[in-house]
């Protein structure tokens, strides 16, 4: 899969993805939606590894979780 970021997460839209973020941990679940800022909505999500910084912003309600773009390091399908 190539291309610009945003299509490529166009192109993953309610697919399994996994994000994994600068403290080292990871998710995994539905890419339910992005913005411009490669903000992203997962659901519903599972944390597959355990980081050791600080936690970054991850909201959750209802199981659909928001990830913040300034906290991504990879999304992998």
């Amino acid at each position: 899969m190539g291309g610009r970021p945003l299509d490529v997460l166009e192109a993953s839209l309610d697919e399994d993805v996994t994000v994994h973020l600068k403290d080292g941990r990871a998710f995994h679940g539905l890419l339910a939606g992005y913005d411009q800022h490669m903000n992203v909505v997962l659901e519903p999500i599972e944390e597959v590894s355990e980081g050791i910084l600080a936690e970054p912003e991850i909201e959750s309600v209802d199981n659909t979780t928001i990830i913040r773009g300034d906290n991504v390091v990879t999304i992998s399908t």
